[in-house]
């Protein structure tokens, strides 16, 4: 087959491509370094043009200019499934609308939900056969794909080839293909761990044996963690997770990492987005160990409920005396989103070789040098990302509480153990009003 010839016939230039695009379209931006750059600067451009355009994101480092060069949001509404920093910022502005999700849940929400007319993604050159590689950027690109009106693929260089299912399309089922230049992949840089990210480290680092599997959040807790598995004795180890992230290359480089041991895909490191620096991306470039899937199956916790040893570790911001946790907002800012934390540790707790952690320094201080708990007695607001029937490790650096079935008084003691001393009492007093507290406790 004539693939050269099928490519250069779908070949446009952003702006032509773009004109595809009208009023009250739904547009998909695909996710993480899948963000089309050319694309979206094109589409900017016609903003004069065009009305209650739609746009969803998920991951996206910025800039996009649909939003920046739009902040009335008289053109261009952007939403995104998950929050990174840049995103983070647009939604303080009021420039941003998050989507609540679940990870496990995200191809399907396309399949069975959403309507994408125009589904734009960054992919690395196409190959000999007319397939182009989602690269690191799988998570539910090929649900995205599938019920598209129209597709339009914007070649970036510098995207890594990764190894995996569900992980590419062909020319045939293209509509446009766009080329130009593309800045070097924004790298992100390892987290530079606190003490207490470290003591935290150290308490959980030994609850991990040989052979285990690994899923690592992204921040400074997961990577002290990472670091600290990276200098440990542990052997064997293996990688599922839906981000794959620095950690992962240092577990490897130091010899920690080769997947021997998986009960699942053994031999390979799975995972549903990469995200980190240049050494991460050129690991996971054309490499046989690597298996990038959906995040339907990556993050299914049936799946996750089949891999023997599997420790799950994330973080969070605040955790409440009965066990309710947030991870993903500050009252009512948006931090982050819910994305896999629940599916891991419900997957976790389906098999009983396997370990869930949630993770978090026991105090914070704003940005008026005020010190606050993260355990507090109720909730202020902030999304619950975590129900308390599904919390069960949760880590400050002054322990481990189990709350796995324990009643609201026992999980009320338990979080009270292990939080700031100087907020113990402050927290007894609140357990009281809340009739959580036994006059025996104290």
């Amino acid at each position: 087959m004539d693939y050269i010839s099928e490519y250069r016939s779908k070949l446009r230039t952003p702006d032509e491509a773009v004109k595809v695009v009208r009023s009250g379209d739904w547009v998909d931006y695909s996710a993480n370094y899948g963000f089309p750059q050319l694309l979206d600067q094109a589409l900017a451009k016609r903003k004069d043009e065009l009305e209650d355009v739609k746009i969803r994101g998920l991951l996206s480092n910025g800039p996009i200019h649909v939003v920046e060069d739009d902040p009335e949001r008289e053109h261009f509404t952007y939403n995104a499934w998950h929050m990174v920093s840049y995103e983070r910022k647009l939604c303080d502005r009021g420039l941003c609308s998050f989507i609540p999700m679940l990870f496990r849940n995200l191809p399907e929400y396309y399949e069975r939900y959403l309507t994408v007319n125009v589904a734009m993604m960054a992919v690395p050159p196409m190959d000999r056969h007319g397939y182009f590689s989602f690269s690191i950027n799988n998570a539910c690109a090929r649900a995205v794909m599938d019920v598209a009106d129209v597709i339009i693929l914007e070649v970036n260089e510098h995207l890594p080839v990764v190894q995996g299912f569900d992980n590419c399309i062909h020319i045939s089922e293209v509509d446009m293909v766009v080329e130009g230049e593309h800045e070097p992949l924004l790298e992100i840089p390892p987290s530079v761990p606190g003490e207490l990210d470290k003591k935290i480290a150290s308490m959980i680092v030994p609850k991990i044996r040989n052979g285990s599997t690994i899923q690592l959040g992204v921040g400074a807790m997961p990577d002290a963690i990472g670091g600290m598995i990276a200098e440990s004795d542990l052997k064997d180890l293996g990688a599922h997770s839906e981000l794959l992230v620095n950690s992962f290359y240092n577990m490897y480089k130091a010899g920690k990492l080769n997947n021997s041991k998986k009960s699942v895909f053994r031999g390979k490191s799975v995972f549903g987005l990469g995200y980190g620096n240049k050494e991460l991306y050129d690991w996971m470039d054309d490499n046989p160990s690597m298996c990038t899937a959906p995040m339907s199956y990556v993050n299914d916790p049936k799946v996750i409920a089949d891999i023997d040893n599997f420790v799950s570790i994330n973080s969070c911001i605040s955790v409440d005396l009965y066990g309710q946790i947030s991870a993903e907002s500050a009252g009512h800012r948006q931090i982050s989103g819910t994305g896999g934390q629940l599916d891991f540790l419900t997957g976790a707790f389906d098999n009983p070789t396997s370990q869930s952690f949630i993770c978090m320094t026991s105090t914070f201080t704003d940005k008026k040098g005020v010190v606050h708990s993260r355990i507090v007695p109720t909730l202020p607001g902030d999304i619950v990302t975590d129900p308390r029937s599904q919390a069960m490790t949760i880590v400050t650096e002054y322990g481990m509480a189990e709350l796995a079935g324990l009643s609201v008084w026992e999980r009320a003691e338990a979080l009270i153990s292990i939080a700031h001393p100087d907020f113990r009492d402050e927290l007894i007093a609140g357990a009281q009003e809340l009739k959580l507290w036994r006059k025996s406790n104290k």
